[in-house]
């Protein structure tokens, strides 16, 4: 049933209001409400692979007039994903927040986040998609600094400025595209859009705002502290799936809306930012002093791959070929959510179990948290891109779409951004099982230590071992003619 795309959005918002009500009992409804969600989300995604995509109009209001909730495998799948590292994170949170105060603040805002992300894949025009950014960014904002320490709050106040520029930037595209064609339903702008000045110019401002949330090199100044400051459970949303959902607007619109307007330059631009921040962010990650900051670096540069892409897809024909390219990057964005959710998953348990997250100082820690070490080892195994992870298949048809179309300047931006995280993952293992004398093993919790351990083996073994099925759902939903499929 098409209901079940509600679902996603009105089982978190629903949970939000009872968890701002009932704060003392806001872990059993957070870890309630994100098991009955992600039941919708797996059933919204059933549903798109048997039955092709589904359209909700809320309401019974047609779209121009009303909400109109659409799912796609992309979305579909990007949906799964977010609610599975949600939970994961929700399930962890549960062990992580000790203090009573931050506890009951936390759940209402990590649900109305949980909320904004829902609602932002399924969203099927340009305002709600804005509403959905707002939402999604204040929350954000708010969880980065939940803990109330000096560095949170100011990385927090950045996200903040940067966040609402971001948006307004976005929502200045969506105007031009209202006053240019008279309405903001996807499917009805993507019959009218033409190449002409106001479609450059929506795009243009549209993509500047979404790559400032995305934060692509150069515009990735503020993710860092944020990252790296907030509580593990944040971080882990922030980095996985925050961030991700810009990226997913970015290549919705491109791919879908804007397919007529983009040019082969403006892909190569993207490629070079992208290519930038493949070589900056690793080369930064590989510098960084704490784990937790390694790893936000790192998200920089896992997003600069993704955005790779976009001139591989501008210089591949309509076919196979696209579609394998197109599969590539969803897989690699889905591997990269779960691994960089079970990383800072696995950096909190180290640094609220060791008392810091200092890379030089990690000695012991195999010995002391073995499970997290082997979660850190396995989620770097993703980063890296190492078989059978989901990251090998999709760096694989990124190599594969370079040599095809004859791009061969990302061939080694790709190797090199590969083995630079083998040399900064190396590092952070190298020292880890370094011998220091110390307590031994150090006693944890099953809630703090199996969300983290379950995502690293979702990115290492299922999206490498099961990605037959998700290639199959991909390309059955390419070619469709609308707001079905990207347009292959």
């Amino acid at each position: 049933m098409t209901e079940a795309v509600v679902w996603t959005v009105a089982l978190p918002l629903g949970g939000a209001l009872v968890a701002a009500l009932a704060p003392r009992h806001g872990a059993q409804v957070g870890v309630a409400i994100g098991v009955a969600t992600l039941a919708a989300a797996v059933a919204v995604l059933v549903q798109v692979a048997s039955g092709g995509p589904l359209r909700y109009a809320v309401g019974g209001w047609t779209p121009g007039l009303g909400i109109a909730l659409h799912a796609d495998a992309l979305a579909a799948l990007l949906l799964g994903m977010a609610n599975l590292v949600a939970l994961a994170a929700s399930v962890y949170a549960t062990a992580y927040f000790t203090q009573a105060a931050v506890r009951e603040r936390f759940w209402s805002l990590w649900l109305l986040l949980w909320t904004a992300l829902n609602a932002l894949f399924l969203a099927g025009d340009l305002f709600n998609i804005y509403v959905t950014l707002e939402l999604m960014g204040l929350a954000a904002v708010a969880l980065a600094a939940l803990g109330g320490q000096r560095p949170a709050v100011a990385a927090a106040q950045r996200y903040l400025v940067v966040g609402m520029l971001g948006s307004m930037v976005y929502l200045g595209g969506v105007a031009l595209v209202y006053a240019a064609y008279g309405t903001l339903d996807l499917v009805a702008v993507s019959t009218r859009i033409a190449p002409e000045p106001a479609a450059w110019t929506a795009m243009a401002l549209m993509t500047v705002g979404l790559l400032l949330k995305a934060a692509l090199f150069p515009l990735h100044f503020w993710l860092p502290p944020t990252h790296a400051n907030a509580p593990a459970p944040v971080s882990a949303a922030l980095s996985a799936l925050v961030v991700k959902a810009a990226f997913y607007l970015v290549l919705r619109l491109w791919l879908d809306l804007f397919a007529p307007v983009t040019t082969p330059d403006s892909s190569r631009l993207l490629g070079v930012l992208g290519a930038a921040a493949v070589l900056w962010g690793s080369w930064q990650a590989l510098r960084a002093e704490r784990l937790k900051l390694m790893a936000a670096y790192s998200t920089v540069a896992q997003l600069g791959y993704l955005f790779l892409f976009f001139p591989l897809f501008a210089g591949l024909p309509e076919g196979s070929a696209r579609a394998a390219a197109f599969g590539g990057a969803v897989l690699l964005a889905l591997t990269h959510g779960c691994a960089k959710g079970a990383l800072f998953l696995a950096a909190g348990v180290l640094q609220r179990r060791a008392g810091h997250d200092r890379v030089r100082d990690l000695q012991g820690t195999a010995q002391g948290l073995p499970a997290t070490t082997f979660t850190i080892a396995l989620a770097g195994v993703a980063l890296i891109g190492l078989p059978p992870s989901g990251a090998f298949l999709g760096k694989w048809q990124l190599l594969t779409a370079a040599i095809a179309t004859g791009q061969w300047v990302w061939v080694p931006v790709v190797l090199a951004g590969s083995l630079l995280a083998a040399a900064y993952v190396f590092r952070v293992l190298g020292h880890a099982f370094g011998h220091a004398p110390g307590p031994g093993r150090r006693v944890t919790s099953v809630r703090e230590e199996l969300p983290a351990l379950a995502l690293a083996l979702i990115a290492t073994l299922v999206l490498g071992l099961g990605a037959a099925p998700l290639w199959t759902l991909l390309a059955a939903s390419a070619g469709s003619p609308a707001f079905g499929g990207a347009p292959f």
